[in-house]
C-alpha cells in the first residue's frame, strides 16, 4: 500500500487504518478447527479486505497496475515466479537490428522474441514459429490470443511464461491476460469488476475516520452521501446536515460547522477542499482534535480534486492517511456517454422550440458530438493532442444558444452555429490548433443541411435518428448504437490496439519502478543492480565516440550555405549531449567504487540505468523520443554516425534521414532558404512541396539538383498507397507503415497545389503536441476529413 504514493501522492494510507482493516478482516475469515485452514482463510480474508480498501480509493487507470504489483509481490514472497522471467516480463528486454522473417509479426515483436529465446526456457522459440508459422500466424492474429491455447508444447508453459510470450507477440492484449492471471492465481473475486456501493464504505467511517471523495469531472459523489443522510434522518432540514463549498472565504463557518457537530453527532460536508491550500493544516488539526471523545454518530465527509502534477499536490498527509479514500469516475464507452449527455435534457427540452424537427435534429448531434469528443481522450495523442476538460456546462449552454438562434432566423444558420460550438463553447478549452481543427471537422460532418433530408450518418452505421420523443431517443440508443469501437469516434481499428498497448506498457513499467530497491541482492540471474549498473555504464563509455572538432570542420569548409549551418549546429548539440553523458557516468563510476559521496543526481542515474529509461540530466540535453535506455543509445549511435558521415565532406546525402536530427525544422527551413538565395525569392512567400516517391532510400545513388530526399517517416491513422500515390485506409495491426523517400523542394505559396490534398502534421514522436516539427500537404481522393477524424500525422520516431 505504501508504495502506491509513488504512483499519485493522493494514494497514502496510515497504519493505523491498516491495522483497523486487519482487525476486520480477522473477525470475518471463516472459522476452521484445523489450523493450516484457519491460516489459510485468514491470509485470505485479509489480502482481499485490504485489496477491497485500497482499490477504492484508486483511480481506474491504476487499479490493474496496483493488482498486478500485489499479485507479483506475493507469488515472490512464496518463491512461485522465476526472478528472470518476471524481470523479462516487466522490461520486456529486444536485440535490435532483427528483421522478422514471418509476416504475421512486425520487426518490433520479432526482436522481442530474438530476446526471450535466449533463455533456457524458451529456447528454440523462434525456430518453433518460423518451422510453424501457419498455427502460430493463427494464435497470433485471433481476436483475443489470451483465451487460445498457444501451439503445440508452449501451451503447457507455466502462467508467468505464456505472459511472457504474450508480451513479445500481442503487447495490446496484456490487459486482458493479467487479469486471467490474478484470476488464476489469487482467484475470480479479484477481478469482478464492481465497486463497492457507498453504504458499505460508509459503515467503515466514524468520528476518526472522515470519507474523502477524489473528484473526476462530470461525477457528483457527494448526492450518495445526501441519499444515506435521508436514510438516516440527517437531512437540510433537520438542521444536523452541514453542506459547505470551500473556496469563498467559508472556511471560519466551516470550522464552527465542524466543531457543532462532533459535539452534536451531526454530518458535515466540506466540499473542494483544493482551493484553499492555506487553510488546510487547520482542517487536519480540526479533524485530529475530534477524531478523540466525539460523538459516536458525528460523520465528516470532504471532497478534493488530485492536483495536476505531484509538485501541486497540497492535500496534508495526515488527512489522506486517516480518510477512507473514494474514487468515483464517469462511465466510459459512447454508449453510456450518448444516454449520459441526452439525460441533461427532458421531454420539456424537446418541446420548448417552434422549428422542432430541427431542434431535434441538431440537439442529438450535439449529444453524440459531446459524447465522442469527451471520449476520444481514451485514445491518447492519437485523439487528442493535449487533453481538454469539456463539461456538460459546455452542451447545455450551447442547446441554448440553439433555441434563441433557431427562434430568430427563419433559416438554420448552420455556419453561426458551428462556429459558436467551434470555436467557443467546446473550442474555449482548446488551445492546439490541430486539435481545433479536428473539433471544428466533428461539427462540420454533424450539423449540415443533409440532417434534416435523413442522410446523415453519426458514424457507421448508426444514422442521425428523426422526430421522436425524449424516451425514444434513449431507446433509439439501445437498439441502433453499433458496439463500442474506434470507429464510433472516426478513428481506425489500430487507434485502440495503439492505446492498449501503451497503457500495458506502461502498467509494466509502474511495477517495474515499483520492485524493492535492494541494491546488494542479487536476483536468480547471479547480478546484483549494482553490478548490472556497472556493467552497462562500462558497457556506455566504451561505445562512445569522440566530440566533433567544430574549429576543425569549419576549416574544411569554403562557403557556409543554409545546410552547412545547420550540419555545424547539430554538430554543437550532439558534442552537449555526449558531453553531459560522459561526465555524469565518469562520476558515477566513482561513486559505485567509493571514490566519491555519491550525491541525489547520482542515485538518480543509477536508477534509471538500472530501469531502462533515459536520465533525466541526459533527456535535458537531448531531442524528443519515447524510447527506453537501450534503444535510445543504439539510436543515438546512428545519429552520430549520419552526423559523421555528413561532416566528412559536407556532401549532401543523397537521401537524409530527418529524424536524425535535434531540430528537423532547420533542415527543412534551409531547403527555402537555399532556393530563396538562388532565385531571389523572399523567404515569407514560400512553402515546401512534399511529394512522395516509389522508391525507398536504397534505390538513391545522388541527392536532386535543388530540394532534398528525405526518409525515416512513418505514418499513424492510415498508410500510404505508393502505387496509387494516396493515402488510403491502414492495414490492421500494422499501426505506423512505413513512408517511401519524399521529395521536398521550396516553391512560391501561391504555386502550391492544395487540390486535393491533406494537411498532415509531423511530429517528432507519438506524444504528438509539443514535438510538431511541420505540415507536410499529402494527395488524397477521399474528403480529407476522414483524416482529420482519423488523427493521421506522420511520425519521426516510433
Amino acid at each position: 500500500m505504501n508504495d502506491l504514493s509513488k504512483i499519485h501522492p493522493m494514494y497514502q494510507f496510515s497504519l493505523k487504518a491498516f491495522s483497523s482493516v486487519f482487525q476486520k478482516a480477522v473477525e470475518r475469515a471463516v472459522p476452521n478447527d484445523n489450523l493450516k485452514e484457519r491460516v489459510t482463510n485468514l491470509i485470505d480474508s485479509i489480502t482481499f479486505s485490504v485489496y477491497q480498501y485500497t482499490t477504492r480509493g484508486l483511480f481506474e487507470c491504476d487499479k490493474l497496475t496496483y493488482l498486478a504489483h500485489l499479485t507479483f509481490q506475493i507469488l515472490l514472497m512464496n518463491q512461485e515466479v522465476n526472478t528472470a522471467e518476471l524481470d523479462f516480463l516487466l522490461r520486456s528486454p529486444v536485440r535490435t537490428g532483427i528483421p522478422s522473417p514471418v509476416e504475421f509479426l512486425s520487426n518490433r515483436a520479432w526482436e522481442s522474441i530474438k530476446a526471450l529465446s535466449s533463455m533456457e526456457e524458451f529456447c528454440n522459440l523462434d525456430r518453433d514459429i518460423e518451422g510453424s508459422a501457419k498455427s502460430w500466424k493463427k494464435f497470433v492474429e485471433s481476436e483475443c490470443p489470451e483465451k487460445e491455447k498457444f501451439p503445440q508444447e508452449w501451451k503447457n508453459k507455466t502462467a508467468l511464461q505464456r505472459l511472457c510470450m504474450m508480451r513479445a507477440m500481442r503487447p495490446d492484449r496484456l490487459t486482458y491476460a493479467i487479469r486471467h492471471f490474478v484470476e488464476e492465481k489469487l482467484g475470480s473475486k479479484y477481478i469482478v469488476g464492481r465497486t463497492l456501493d457507498f453504504a458499505s464504505s460508509f459503515e467503515e467511517s466514524g468520528p476518526a475516520t472522515p470519507m474523502l471523495f477524489i473528484l473526476s469531472p462530470g461525477v457528483d459523489p457527494l448526492k450518495d452521501v445526501e441519499n444515506q443522510g435521508k436514510k438516516l434522518g440527517y437531512t437540510f432540514n433537520n438542521r444536523n446536515f452541514h453542506n459547505m463549498s470551500l473556496g469563498q472565504g467559508q472556511e471560519v463557518v466551516a470550522e464552527a460547522a465542524l466543531d457543532l457537530a462532533a459535539k452534536k453527532g451531526h454530518w458535515v460536508i466540506l466540499q473542494n477542499i483544493h482551493l484553499v491550500a492555506k487553510w488546510l493544516s487547520t482542517l487536519e488539526k480540526k479533524l485530529e482534535e475530534h477524531s478523540k471523545d466525539s460523538h459516536p454518530e458525528f460523520r465528516v465527509f470532504i471532497s478534493a480534486e488530485p492536483a495536476p502534477s505531484p509538485e501541486d499536490h497540497i492535500i496534508p498527509q495526515g488527512i489522506l492517511e486517516n480518510s477512507i479514500k473514494v474514487t468515483n469516475e464517469p462511465p466510459t464507452g459512447m454508449h453510456a456517454n450518448l444516454h449520459k449527455a441526452l439525460d441533461n435534457f427532458t421531454q420539456d427540452t424537446l418541446e420548448m422550440c417552434s422549428r422542432e424537427t430541427e431542434f431535434k435534429s441538431i440537439l442529438f448531434a450535439l449529444c453524440y458530438f459531446h459524447a465522442a469528443v469527451a471520449e476520444r481522450r481514451k485514445f491518447g495523442a492519437q485523439g487528442w493532442n493535449r487533453s481538454y476538460p469539456f463539461n456538460t456546462g459546455d452542451l447545455t449552454i450551447s442547446v441554448n444558444v440553439l433555441y434563441n438562434f433557431l427562434e430568430a432566423n427563419a433559416k438554420v444558420p448552420y455556419d453561426d452555429l458551428r462556429y459558436l460550438f467551434g470555436e467557443i463553447m467546446y473550442g474555449g478549452h482548446i488551445t492546439d490548433n490541430w486539435d481545433r481543427r479536428l473539433c471544428r471537422t466533428y461539427l462540420e460532418e454533424f450539423i449540415k443541411p443533409e440532417m434534416l433530408e435523413g442522410e446523415l450518418s453519426l458514424a457507421p452505421g448508426f444514422p442521425l435518428p428523426g422526430n421522436m420523443d425524449y424516451s425514444g431517443y434513449h431507446q433509439y440508443i439501445d437498439a441502433e448504437l453499433p458496439p463500442e469501437s474506434p470507429h464510433l469516434y472516426g478513428l481506425h481499428p489500430n487507434a485502440e490496439i495503439g492505446c492498449l498497448t501503451q497503457t500495458s506498457e506502461k502498467l509494466f513499467r509502474t511495477v517495474l519502478e515499483l520492485q524493492p530497491r535492494d541494491s546488494h541482492a542479487a536476483d536468480r540471474g547471479g547480478a546484483t543492480r549494482e553490478e548490472k549498473v556497472k556493467s552497462l555504464l562500462e558497457e556506455i563509455l566504451e561505445r562512445m565516440t569522440d566530440e566533433f572538432n567544430i574549429p576543425e570542420l569549419m576549416a574544411k569548409v569554403d562557403e557556409c550555405s543554409p545546410y552547412i549551418v545547420v550540419a555545424f549546429q547539430e554538430c554543437e548539440r550532439m558534442n552537449i549531449l555526449t558531453r553531459e553523458i560522459r561526465c555524469s557516468l565518469r562520476e558515477l563510476d566513482l561513486g559505485l567504487k567509493g571514490e566519491l559521496t555519491m550525491t541525489t543526481d547520482m542515485e538518480n542515474l543509477q536508477n534509471s540505468l538500472y530501469l531502462d529509461v533515459v536520465p533525466e540530466s541526459w533527456a535535458r540535453c537531448a531531442y524528443p523520443s519515447t524510447a527506453g535506455l537501450a534503444a535510445w543509445f543504439l539510436d543515438l549511435l546512428s545519429r552520430i554516425k549520419e552526423l559523421e558521415a555528413w561532416t566528412g565532406d559536407f556532401a549532401m546525402p543523397s537521401t537524409v534521414w530527418l529524424t536524425g536530427f535535434f531540430n528537423p525544422q532547420s533542415f527543412l527551413t534551409a531547403i527555402m532558404q537555399s532556393m530563396a538565395r538562388k532565385n531571389e525569392w523572399p523567404l515569407d512567400q514560400m512553402a515546401l512541396q512534399c511529394d512522395v516517391t516509389k522508391k525507398n532510400r536504397e534505390e538513391f545513388r545522388s541527392p536532386p539538383r535543388e530540394g532534398a530526399y528525405i526518409h525515416g517517416l512513418f505514418m499513424e491513422g492510415a498508410r500510404w498507397d505508393t502505387q496509387a500515390g494516396i493515402i488510403t485506409e491502414a492495414k490492421l495491426k500494422d499501426l505506423t507503415p512505413p513512408m517511401p523517400v519524399m521529395f521536398l523542394k521550396a516553391v512560391p505559396k501561391d504555386k502550391q497545389d492544395c487540390r486535393s490534398v491533406y494537411s498532415c502534421p509531423v511530429y517528432k514522436t507519438c506524444k504528438r503536441g509539443p514535438t510538431y516539427v511541420w505540415t507536410f500537404n499529402l494527395k488524397t481522393k477521399e474528403n480529407p476529413s476522414k483524416w482529420v477524424l482519423a488523427g493521421v500525422a506522420l511520425l519521426l520516431q516510433i
